[in-house]
């Protein structure tokens, strides 16, 4: 952050995020060495206050990376968004993998010797679920992005039906809320533009297409809600770019508040259908940015969305046909055969 030009770092929202990156490293800078359990339990509780007080990182992000146009190409702000949420992403996955292990060591099965076969932490290595299943994550974010469609819409709004095709039997490790966040954005995505495209009684399906291979998975989304408009498809993987940027930058502003409690979500972690019953056990805004209210267009869930795909090796396409519909391509690599995608110093001081 400290490459940015120095009227970028006085933008409000860049300087939050810049202070809270600083607080966050003046309180593990003074963390003593853990040698005991109980100055792990210490450190687990500096991890989760830090991981609360992070929540708005990422609205604030783009709402500054919107606003400083005048002294930071478009082209800088979106290498520099890459890179830091890239950054981020790896830093909250160690933070968060820790806290599980550390959650499952004091479980109390972990030394009894009975472990129940029906215990979800049977199932689960800190975050990553071992048996994530392609058809039932596609399914919960059918109907969580089916419920905010029809609260965006009114509840008498035509939905198209989601049909799953393919390998639907495929599972493989990952980390649930990751997945469920891209879905959960291509789905949205798709069933808002076949609402608005189409007024007949039956609108045409959405069809979810998956595939299995020895290296990876792939889901595609197809619909036909009239493709992308031209207007906007340059822009589509860009964090500052686009015909819609006051607009965003509005939007982006209510996000924070709901960011900055877990009380606050859409959907509460309670509720059966939130992220954060599906393994996301220490906060995440990723939680918010898909709970937000359903009519609020934020503009980044595309470009945030294949950030989080590539980073476990996969990746994230997505082909319109104007006038007819669009097809997206998620491929997933299977834990495990592939390192993480991380930033390496060299890139970050590219920015």
């Amino acid at each position: 952050m400290q490459t940015l030009p120095y009227s970028a770092l006085t933008n409000e929202h860049i300087s939050h995020v810049y202070e809270a990156y600083y607080r966050a490293f003046e309180i593990f800078r003074k963390v003593p060495e853990v040698r005991t359990l109980t100055d792990n339990d210490r450190f687990c509780e500096a991890l989760q206050t830090t991981l609360k007080e992070h929540l708005t990182v990422i609205p604030r992000l783009a709402m500054g990376i919107l606003e400083i146009q005048d002294s930071v190409s478009g082209d800088e702000c979106d290498r520099f968004m890459n890179t830091l949420l890239r950054s981020r992403i790896s830093r909250r996955v160690i933070a968060e993998q820790h806290l599980a292990l550390n959650e499952t060591f004091h479980s109390p099965w972990h030394f009894d010797g009975k472990k129940s076969a029906i215990a979800p932490e049977d199932e689960f290595v800190g975050e990553i679920f071992l048996k994530c299943n392609a058809k039932e994550i596609v399914e919960k974010c059918a109907q969580r992005a089916s419920e905010l469609t029809r609260k965006a819409y009114g509840p008498t709004v035509s939905l198209p039906k989601i049909v799953l095709q393919g390998h639907l039997d495929t599972t493989f490790p990952y980390i649930p809320s990751h997945l469920e966040y891209i879905l959960g954005e291509l789905l949205r995505n798709s069933l808002q533009a076949v609402v608005e495209q189409r007024s007949s009684a039956e609108p045409p399906p959405i069809e979810v297409l998956i595939c299995e291979a020895a290296q990876h998975v792939i889901i595609r989304v197809s619909d036909q809600g009239g493709g992308i408009d031209r207007e906007i498809l340059p822009y589509l993987w860009s964090f500052a770019k686009g015909p819609r940027r006051m607009k965003r930058l509005k939007n982006l502003g209510k996000v924070p508040r709901l960011a900055a409690t877990m009380q606050d979500l859409q959907l509460p972690p309670s509720h059966p259908e939130s992220a954060a019953g599906s393994g996301e056990k220490f906060g995440s805004s990723l939680v918010s940015l898909s709970g937000r209210p359903p009519d609020l267009r934020l503009g980044i869930g595309l470009p945030m969305s294949r950030i989080y795909a590539e980073y476990w090796a996969g990746s994230l396409e997505l082909h319109s046909l104007e006038g007819y519909g669009c097809d997206a391509f998620l491929q997933i690599s299977r834990l495990g055969n592939k390192n993480e995608v991380l930033s390496t110093r060299a890139t970050m001081d590219a920015v």
